[in-house]
């Protein structure tokens, strides 16, 4: 639980890009071009715009599968290929022509299965969440959390899971983050930098409050700037577990966030609850920003050999 005297708070109204994503996520912001891209998963889009020619610029492009998060790869021209993990695994996505090729397949190839959120780690390694696909319904424990190395092996770390989502790193590196949803807790796990390996898993937050955990990143302070489902808001989480600081905005379903300078961009859902005409359905599948006076951890890029 908070303290509310000293929770800091930001306001939003509306949102930077009003485009109505069924489900907006893994925004992930491109120094060397200044653009933020992220997905939308049901739509099976990657959306891309600059942060500097603004909400005109922006581009699409269309997937033939769902596509739940992104990331850099070293040695690799963003504008030209980046990771993605789609339905079955993690591909290389040619930015021009939208083709992909599967470096790894998870799951068996299942249609019940589809990607969901993953972050590469300080060392280059990607890790990736498997759920539940929309098709099948409630989610069930059939999802895991996996483990990419150089883009050839994969290691299924962690069974059992329901929606597992964000994973992040402490700025020492010494720590993983990781959200499971259904649980609305944060975890925390040693991190081996060594080999990757995890160990002393322990509750680093519960959120008791309304909202779902989603999406988080992390600030160049080892605070979690954490997205809540349901929750109209992003909490920020002390390296202490406690809520400090708290963005309120107009929308209910907010789904994960993104650094850009000091600025926070923060990603949504549809409200297919609310009434006709609350700010909630109007502005549900934006794309909203906020400055919030600190900047993210960078992204390490994924090392693929």
């Amino acid at each position: 639980m908070a303290d509310q005297n000293q929770v800091q708070e930001w306001h939003v109204t509306e949102p930077y890009l009003d485009l109505h994503c069924q489900l907006g996520e893994g925004p992930y912001y491109e120094k060397g071009t200044q653009t933020l891209r992220f997905v939308d998963i049901k739509a099976k889009r990657l959306h891309t715009v600059s942060v500097t020619d603004g909400p005109d610029s922006l581009k699409t492009l269309q997937l033939d599968s769902p596509i739940g998060v992104t990331a850099n790869i070293k040695g690799q021209d963003p504008q030209e290929k980046i990771l993605v993990a789609l339905k079955y695994g993690i591909a290389l996505l040619d930015r021009k022509t939208g083709q992909y090729d599967y470096l790894t397949r998870i799951g068996g190839e299942t249609e019940r299965l589809r990607s969901n959120d993953g972050a590469v780690d300080p060392h280059g390694r990607f890790w990736l969440g498997t759920m539940n696909d929309f098709h099948v319904g409630e989610p069930q424990t059939e999802g895991s959390l996996y483990r990419f190395d150089l883009g050839k092996t994969s290691e299924e770390i962690v069974k059992g899971l329901i929606i597992p989502n964000s994973l992040g790193w402490s700025p020492d590196g010494k720590t993983m983050y990781f959200t499971h949803t259904p649980e609305n807790t944060v975890f925390a796990w040693d991190y081996n930098p060594e080999d990757g390996s995890i160990s002393n898993k322990r509750v680093h937050y519960k959120h008791e409050e309304r909202g779902h955990l989603d999406g988080f990143r992390v600030d160049k302070d080892g605070n979690i700037w954490h997205a809540l489902y349901d929750g109209s808001s992003v909490i920020k989480i002390s390296p202490a577990g406690k809520i400090v600081g708290r963005v309120i905005l107009p929308t209910n379903n907010i789904t994960c966030v993104e650094f850009v300078g000091t600025e926070l961009f923060i990603t949504s859902a549809a409200d297919e609850n609310s009434e006709e005409g609350t700010p909630s359905k109007k502005y549900g599948g934006g794309l909203f920003r906020v400055d919030v006076g600190t900047t993210g951890l960078d992204h390490t890029e994924f090392v693929l050999e």
